[in-house]
């Protein structure tokens, strides 16, 4: 397909339009920039990389930058391709462009996927590629990955594997790589054992291209791999594009910074906007070395910072900026504000999650109904929310989670619940089909109708099921054996009323179950914490007596939580939110909880117990720095000293970004934790009997210091510190 390249400058006459009319008049909105994101605007030639901090304006400048180059460089809106990383990222510049210029609705802005779709659309069909193609959403590619690796074993596959294998598939095509490419750099890291993931990829896309369908990867690497190959092709939209901006640029991956590399032509301008101190989507393939070394890959590039703050106190970006200057990798900002100092930052040392939940629900009640919309209390990790979830329920405090559903409705925790729901009500179908199909058990849709057509004469399913027994065989037989067996084996210990907890109960279910099994997988595989998640259902329960009765008040105190909230008639809600999904937003109030090592940072789940340390350690960092940069007037940390495991109580250890703020911009309120001892977490020691190692956990036994020690040689071992005859061999922990 051919198309005359775009000239990127209007005609004359409207050129000489221009020169009549006042600059002051033409561009106003010039007037309302700072000194440092003027020089961005202003900014022509070579590239420009704008390291823009948090809450530094950076959407108004890029926008701006837009209308500038059509309104005073005369440039045509139609030679603008400007990328943003979501739709509704987009959506919003479009908006602001169209409000300044008003031409600016002719000025392209789209995602780096749906440029690739629009590139695609118009010259694929020079590489194979019909015009007419159809995408396949994450859904979509899933299914056809089934049908892929179970026509090639003959039998059916975990989804979870699954799963890893088609993030396997994403991340090859992340690094624009293709089935008939050098993938020896990911052969490490193949998902499924004994199968062939690099003959698995290549007929899965083989798959796609007879479907005439392109994934998401697709639309990216396979816009590069038409660029590089077709210079017509390359030259051609060069030309038509005199201008690409760039957003959020610390979010791009490999194949990203590809295509732009192939857009670019040293003569065209080219500008990124980013914050390599926001760099925090690793996990999806986002690249920081592109953000740090994009003045090495586009010569001449110069930097200017966004270093004024309008949205924080001074206090509070003192904490955020004197945490993140911990890391190597990065650039370097130095945020200010022409804001007062505001109030401390309160540190909260408290006892455990209820007392952490409580603390936060009495400081949102000083501010009265009216701030809890823009209050938010931000976490770690999903499964934090519970203790506020249903402190906040009994408490009347109106709360929204936002980019998860509410704990309850969670798949796993619902999964346990089933089971649950049976021992006190064995008639439930809706809990009867989802227990007994969790784990997989080999119960056909056969055997389950069978079980269901028996239970008006049985009684109820679970009797039923155990009629069916002696025409059901094999596996089925099995599973539904064992199920029966751990229900009737769980109901007979509820109805003896014996001493103890009801989180006794259900973590002998969850174990038994295979459940704990069955999601420690999923966890290891999709990076998930659905494990943390029972063990949070597990404590929720340890209150409660472990009877019949005091699970029937268990269960029925969620259904009743449940239906107590009117989501249309409350408007004024705190925030549940996790730390990753607050990018972009900020809140009057915000409360960052769980800040002990091994949440907060978060313990890297490849390498159980050992403190995250180097990249790793530094993404969270970064993490941290976004979460606090999310307030405007008032911050809170909240640390506690004991966290439920499994039901149990035990110790932590405070967050150490905590110790890397100042004390001078903290009220510290409640208990203060002990001096060091000699052996901070992570320090190298020394065993007579057992070699090097890294102290990995500490925690107190009646006022005992002990700690765990992750030996070189992989043995894990735990001591009282007093009598370890242990020898500190490093400084830095």
């Amino acid at each position: 397909m051919s198309e005359r390249p775009v000239d990127g400058n209007r005609s004359s006459d409207r050129a000489k339009s221009r020169e009549n009319t006042g600059k002051s008049n033409r561009t106003p909105y010039l007037n309302t920039l700072n000194p440092q994101q003027r020089e961005a605007v202003h900014h022509t030639g070579g590239p420009l990389l704008i390291l823009a901090g948090a809450g530094s304006g950076k959407t108004r400048v890029i926008t701006t930058k837009i209308a500038y180059l059509i309104d005073d460089l005369g440039l045509d809106p139609g030679s603008i391709l400007a990328v943003a990383f979501t739709n509704k990222a987009a959506d919003e510049m479009r908006d602001r462009v169209r409000l300044l210029t008003p031409t600016g609705g002719e000025v392209m802005i789209k995602t780096f996927h749906a440029f690739g779709a629009w590139l695609l659309r118009r010259y694929g069909g020079e590489i194979g590629i019909p015009r007419g193609f159809t995408i396949c959403d994450d859904q979509d590619s899933f299914s056809l990955l089934k049908q892929v690796v179970e026509g090639e074993l003959g039998d059916k596959q975990p989804q979870h594997r699954l799963k890893e294998l088609g993030t396997w598939i994403a991340r090859a095509k992340d690094h624009c790589l293709l089935p008939g490419d050098d993938l020896d750099a990911l052969a490490t890291q193949t998902p499924i054992p004994g199968l062939d993931a690099f003959k698995i990829y290549r007929l899965y896309q083989q798959r796609l291209e007879q479907s005439g369908c392109l994934d998401f990867g697709d639309l990216l690497v396979r816009s590069v791999r038409l660029l590089e190959s077709l210079p017509e092709v390359r030259d051609r939209i060069r030309g038509r594009f005199r201008a690409i901006l760039v957003d959020e640029y610390q979010d791009s991956n490999y194949a990203q910074f590809r295509l732009l590399q192939q857009l670019h032509d040293g003569d065209n301008y080219l500008c990124v906007v980013g914050d390599e101190d926001q760099s925090i989507y690793s996990f999806r393939g986002a690249e920081l070395e592109n953000i740090l070394s994009f003045s090495e890959k586009f010569p001449g590039t110069q930097i200017v910072r966004l270093e004024e703050n309008y949205r924080s106190t001074q206090t509070i970006l003192e904490v955020a900026t004197r945490v993140v200057e911990n890391n190597q990798d990065r650039l370097g900002k130095n945020l200010y504000t022409r804001k007062s100092a505001g109030s401390p930052v309160v540190l909260a040392y408290l006892e455990d999650p209820e007392a952490e939940a409580l603390f936060c629900a009495e400081k949102l009640k000083q501010g009265g109904q009216s701030r809890l919309a823009e209050s938010a209390i931000l976490y770690r990790m999903n499964f934090q929310s519970r203790v506020f979830e249903s402190l906040f329920a009994r408490l009347g405090i109106p709360y929204r989670v936002v980019g998860t559903v509410r704990f309850y409705e969670r798949q796993e925790i619902k999964d346990a619940l089933a089971y649950l729901t049976l021992l006190v009500n064995p008639s439930n179908e809706i809990a009867f089909r989802r227990a007994v199909a969790k784990p997989r058990r080999g119960i056909g849709a056969k055997s389950l109708e069978s079980i269901l057509d028996r239970r008006a004469t049985a009684g109820n399913l679970l009797q039923a099921a155990s009629q069916g027994l002696t025409s059901t065989a094999g596996k089925a037989a099995r599973g539904l054996r064992t199920f029966l067996s751990l229900l009737e084996t769980l109901g007979l210990r509820l109805s003896e009323a014996r001493e103890g907890a009801l989180s006794d109960v259900v973590q002998q279910l969850i174990m038994k179950s295979g459940l704990v099994d069955y999601y420690r997988e999923r966890d290891e595989s999709d990076g998930t914490q659905k494990v943390k998640n029972l063990e949070e259902l597990i404590n929720a329960t340890a209150e409660y007596p472990a009877t019949t009765e005091g699970l029937s008040l268990f269960l029925e105190s969620l259904m009743l939580g449940a239906s107590e909230e009117d989501p249309f008639a409350r408007t004024e809600k705190v925030t549940l939110i996790t730390a990753h999904n607050t990018k972009g937003l900020e809140f009057d109030r915000v409360f960052i909880t769980g800040l002990e090592d091994g949440i907060f940072p978060h313990y890297s789940s490849t390498v159980r117990g050992l403190p995250v340390a180097g990249t790793e350690l530094e993404e969270e960092r970064r993490l941290f720095y976004v979460g606090v940069t999310r307030a405007r007037e008032e911050l809170y940390l909240t640390t506690c000293r004991k966290r439920r495991v499994f039901g149990n109580l035990q110790g932590s250890q405070p967050s150490c970004f905590l110790g890397e703020i100042p004390r001078e911009h903290l009220h510290v309120h409640g208990w203060e934790p002990p001096a060091e001892n000699g052996y901070p977490l992570g320090c190298g020691v020394y065993h007579d009997d057992y070699g090097p190692g890294i102290i990995n956990r500490k925690w107190e036994v009646d006022g005992v210091a002990m700690v765990a020690v992750r030996f070189d040689s992989g043995k894990i071992a735990r001591f009282p510190l007093k009598y370890s005859r242990l020898e500190r061999i490093s400084t830095d922990p």
